[in-house]
């Protein structure tokens, strides 16, 4: 998507972590990963995994009260590390300003969407990075940690993405934001920890969990160009494009964990999946676009397709 080149960014939703500086803690495990390193192990962390220090619970039953495309956010803030990042001009130029625009839009939705829904901070970090779930390093790519409810993410994640098939465009990077607070509104809604509870295999609670955070970005972008920050009349996002749907089904296919599999080993194996395959990620991402309904996105029940 693109941003309104006047729109206004608010950058205290975010915060930079390169090279440390965030809380540390035991025994959790990250919702996220990357390329590199293990190369087999990380790409099927992408995107999320098991997930220490989430509760269980029941799927659906939110009350979501949101109304057409109109929904609203908390006003503006400066951040001295990216006083770059102003406009939608610079969030359409540079990408961690995409990420800022791109936090500031997924919170405006769920904020109006969900009652209790609770804002998060996204870490943009390089290097390596202390969370409440330990450390990270930019080869896990990225993550929600549950224990601390941030998002973190490396933007150079974004050229490895692409180098997996993603075509690059700016829906395909905006598509993993939105994937990791789908986690965000996981956590608060008492589901995040079914991925740590059954954590493998085709219909397992890891791959279910994964499918509704594809679905949940989805449904946020669905709403995507009537968000809009404070008190200003205009949104931030122009509407999207069916050009960028399919930017965004291109990373959604790159992550499968068929696609992963048959690259990485030359097989798949149905039994070692965790997010799901191309073709069901993508379906629940369209499933949560074309309905723009959180409700329709119980993955809990019923077949994955």
């Amino acid at each position: 998507m693109t941003f309104k080149e006047n729109a206004r960014l608010d950058t205290s939703q975010v915060r930079s972590g390169g090279g440390g500086g965030g809380r540390r803690g035991g025994g959790g495990m990250v919702a996220g990963g990357g390329v590199g390193g293990i190369i087999l192990l990380v790409l099927y962390l992408i995107f999320g995994g098991g997930l220490g220090g989430a509760g269980g619970g029941a799927a659906g039953g939110q009350s979501w009260n949101f109304s057409g495309n109109e929904v609203t956010a908390g006003g503006e803030g400066v951040s001295d590390d990216f006083s770059h990042c102003q406009t939608g001009a610079d969030a359409n130029e540079h990408r961690d300003c995409l990420v800022i625009g791109t936090v500031n839009s997924v919170q405006a939705f769920w904020t109006s969407a969900w009652s209790d829904y609770q804002p998060a901070q996204t870490v943009i970090f390089s290097g390596v990075v202390e969370t409440g779930c330990g450390t990270a390093n930019s080869q896990v790519g990225p993550f929600y940690c549950p224990l601390d409810q941030q998002v973190y993410i490396d933007v150079s994640f974004f050229d490895q993405l692409e180098q997996l098939g993603g075509d690059g465009g700016s829906l395909s990077q905006m598509y993993v934001v939105g994937h990791e607070y789908g986690h965000h509104v996981q956590n608060l809604n008492g589901v995040l920890g079914r991925a740590q509870q059954d954590p493998q295999g085709p219909e397992s609670g890891a791959v279910r969990v994964e499918l509704q955070a594809d679905c949940y970005a989805g449904v946020w972008v669905a709403h995507a160009d009537g968000t809009r920050l404070g008190q200003e009349d205009q949104a931030i996002l122009e509407p999207v494009t069916q050009g960028q749907i399919d930017s965004a089904l291109s990373a959604a296919e790159a992550v499968g964990d068929d696609r992963i599999q048959e690259q990485m080993q030359g097989r798949v194996t149905p039994e070692n999946w965790t997010h799901g395959s191309s073709e069901q990620r993508q379906k629940w991402f369209m499933t949560g676009y074309e309905s723009g309904d959180p409700n329709q996105c119980n993955t809990f029940s019923g077949d994955l397709g």
